[in-house]
């Protein structure tokens, strides 16, 4: 199965920046055949009626984790989003600038303009130089000047051949000679 498809066998479609357009499919928004009441989303913490009432809706939608994704690239913290309430997104939120998704990175990379956080822009400094994409490229990409792009560059061949550097030490390193055993250290049968 393709590492872009999602459990549901759905392909992986990220958010691009400033897209809003995931909205129209998404279950909670009310139409003429399905009236949905937008506050149903908003429930205080003891309303467990309507908590299990939206989360029921979201575990329908189409566009769920697209919707979890925005609230957090957003910081939205009220309401049910993605299928979450308020105080399940609060260590989302907080992990967040850690979150590395390959498949947001490949997305990156290909040119999708995506919201990534610290560790995701790392990763695709490093796919880029890997498959040679220009410096020019991942500018435009990462939307960096040129000059910005040439240093990320400069400090990922830097730090790829430290590791290299550092894998050829460990593997070529020979191994600690042990401590000659007296016949003390195995103990005595009572």
């Amino acid at each position: 199965m393709p590492s872009t498809s999602t459990a549901n066998n759905r392909p992986v479609r990220h958010r691009s920046r400033g897209d809003q357009t995931w909205q129209a499919e998404a279950v909670c928004q009310p139409t003429d055949y399905h009236p949905v009441d937008p506050e149903l989303f908003f429930p205080e913490p003891d309303e467990m009626d309507k908590i299990h009432a939206a989360k029921a809706l979201c575990t329908q939608c189409p566009v769920r984790q697209t919707c979890l994704d925005a609230a957090l690239e957003n910081g939205d913290t009220y309401g049910i989003r993605g299928g979450l309430t308020e105080e399940e997104r609060a260590p989302l939120h907080e992990n967040l600038p850690a979150r590395l998704d390959y498949s947001r990175v490949n997305a990156a990379v290909s040119g999708q303009d995506l919201h990534l956080t610290k560790a995701e822009r790392r990763a695709v400094v490093l796919a880029a130089y890997r498959q040679g994409v220009s410096e020019r490229r991942l500018a435009w990409l990462l939307k960096v000047s040129p000059q910005h792009a040439k240093r990320l560059y400069r400090e990922a061949r830097r730090a790829l051949r430290h590791r290299d550097a550092e894998q050829i030490t460990n593997t070529t390193r020979p191994p600690e000679p042990e401590e000659p055993r007296n016949r003390d250290d195995f103990g005595t049968a009572a």
